[in-house]
């Protein structure tokens, strides 16, 4: 091929292509329209964790689409109160809310299971049971009749048990007890004889500290820190039996998700797990530097004891039952997440848990 033949037909393929390129704008300024969306958190802003997992995701949605694709996030209270977030995403007043499902078991307890219920799954065991057996699909059929569509947004991991002014030794140390704690946690502490009661999180401090309360449960070290309860309530136990897990989710209007095309729709599903991830990978950071603080600032660490954790168990299993006999979507969803409670700590038992505990002993004898 001569010189001259080999411009022509460069120029010729060069013009074809750039048309090419020309023709292909319109359809992917369609398939990239833009979007904006408020979302409303349950959460203050101080709680870079929690709040912090919508903004995270929503990082991850603009970036994913050049910025076409916004999601705005608001604190709790900002546009509507925190409690009512889920409310707010069903009525259209937002596109989306990011909260704790938990908080509204009281309009029906099936909600609980999107976040925890007492004695339930761990962290491991609810991303095995939402992602690969069949929890997300459940979950929605649930959300979906209530107008909503629900992504997984985060997880503390395993909760502390909470901060009391005395120590909790039997099960007769709890009768009469008043503490803030919410949701089932707040009914088996019932059946045991507790009091549970309902303060917001700025108020528990001096609630703490004038004795209205005898005890409060918020999240863990990192969190709890924050709020200074070790200065009024020094005794801070553990495991917050009622939270092996606790997942954050985003709740999206389903008129408005089935609106976005199907390129938004999986971003938005893929920004939502990769904000699932990034959540409890921040709070094992945190926590450990936190907890050390506490302790030195005088916190004293204690393990619930085998009485009131059997105890509390039973009473879970059996309101549990209670339940399922009337509410045929709590029964299915608890069935389902039984069974992989049942499976997931009989794997768990097995590498994780010897391998964890034998390198835990290497580290309480200082040589890790």
């Amino acid at each position: 091929m001569d010189r001259r033949s080999f411009l022509t037909k460069a120029t010729v393929g060069g013009v074809a292509a750039a048309g090419a390129s020309v023709l292909a704008a319109p359809a992917i300024a369609q398939a990239s329209p833009k979007v904006t969306w408020r979302l409303t958190s349950s959460f203050p802003k101080s709680l870079d964790t929690i709040y912090g997992a919508a903004e995270t995701m929503s990082k991850f949605v603009s970036e994913a689409t050049d910025g076409n694709f916004q999601i705005q996030v608001f604190a709790g209270g900002e546009l509507v109160p925190g409690l009512q977030a889920m409310d707010a995403a069903a009525a259209g007043t937002v596109e989306a809310a990011h909260t704790a499902t938990y908080y509204y078991w009281g309009k029906d307890p099936a909600w609980a299971f999107g976040t925890v219920v007492p004695f339930g799954l761990n962290t491991r065991a609810m991303n095995g049971w939402y992602y690969y057996r069949g929890g997300r699909d459940l979950l929605n059929k649930f959300y979906g009749s209530n107008g909503l569509v629900g992504f997984q947004c985060g997880n503390t991991g395993t909760q502390m048990g909470g901060w009391y002014r005395k120590e909790i030794n039997t099960l007769d140390d709890i009768k009469g007890l008043k503490m803030r704690i919410g949701g089932f946690g707040g009914k088996v502490l019932e059946a045991l004889g507790g009091v549970p009661t309902s303060v917001a999180g700025g108020d528990i401090y001096p609630s703490l500290e004038k004795g209205a309360i005898d005890a409060a449960e918020w999240v863990g070290p990192y969190d709890d820190e924050k709020l200074g309860f070790y200065k009024v309530a020094p005794y801070y136990y553990y495991p917050g039996w009622w939270e092996g897990n606790a997942v954050l989710t985003t709740l999206v209007n389903k008129a408005a998700y089935e609106a976005l095309p199907k390129a938004y729709q999986s971003v938005l599903a893929t920004a939502n797990q990769a904000s699932d991830l990034d959540m409890m990978a921040h709070y094992d950071a945190v926590n450990p530097q936190a907890l050390k603080r506490l302790v030195a600032n005088g916190t004293m660490l204690r393990a619930f004891s085998p009485e009131i954790m059997q105890a509390a168990f039973d009473a879970s299993r059996q309101i549990y039952a209670d339940i399922s006999a009337t509410n045929a979507t709590f029964k299915e969803l608890w069935e389902s997440q039984k069974v992989a409670m049942e499976e997931g700590f009989l794997w768990e038992q097995i590498a994780e848990y010897n391998y964890d505990t034998f390198m835990m002993r290497m580290q309480q004898a200082g040589k890790l």
